[in-house]
């Protein structure tokens, strides 16, 4: 009788596994949007403000006059912490190129948290206290997918043109130099 049981289990977990493993082919792979040449941008500029971690703004007033780059990031994931150390990078071989700022797309009662994620990557730049790579938390609207750059829940990339449009946009993790190409479409 027991053995029933354990084989009766076994084929039960057997069902269920083989069932989990049909191939499923989606029209669009999970968790990218189209191709940014794909993606209709807003012509006009953008206004937004987000809370600053330090004492330096991160707004479309702050921005304007220079390109930026700004990631939408959730901290906890591998996604979001490769992105961050994507931006790192750029901000630091390429500081004068544009304004570099990581949003976390997180509630403020992870405030704190958010603070130590970006301390380990502007760390990593020459001049902490003036490191090209800024912070910020995202506004309620953002929280809610509904903030100037649209949904950005997840990961999103977009870099803005001298004026404040956006020139570039996209989800899922975005390499350098993607984001270097964005840069030369403004």
């Amino acid at each position: 009788m027991r053995t029933g049981v354990r084989n009766g289990r076994f084929a039960a977990v057997l069902a269920v596994t083989t069932l989990g493993c049909v191939p499923v082919t989606p029209k669009e792979p999970i968790g990218q949007t189209p191709p940014p040449s794909a993606i209709t941008l807003p012509t006009a500029p953008i206004a937004f403000e987000f809370e600053s971690l330090d004492d330096r703004s991160v707004s479309a007033p702050a921005f304007r006059g220079k390109p930026a780059v700004l990631a939408f990031v959730v901290s906890d994931t591998l996604a979001g912490q490769a992105e961050a150390s994507i931006l790192a990078t750029l901000a630091q071989q390429q500081p004068d190129a544009a304004r570099y700022a990581i949003v976390a797309v997180e509630p403020p009662e992870r405030h704190e948290l958010v603070q130590g994620f970006l301390a380990f990557f502007t760390s990593k730049l020459k001049d902490e206290k003036r490191a090209p790579l800024l912070g910020a938390m995202a506004d309620k609207d953002t929280l809610l997918g509904q903030g100037p750059f649209g949904d950005v829940r997840g990961l999103t990339v977009v870099v803005l043109d001298a004026a404040g449009r956006m020139v570039f946009r996209k989800s899922g993790v975005v390499q350098g130099a993607e984001i270097e190409e964005g840069l030369l479409a403004r």
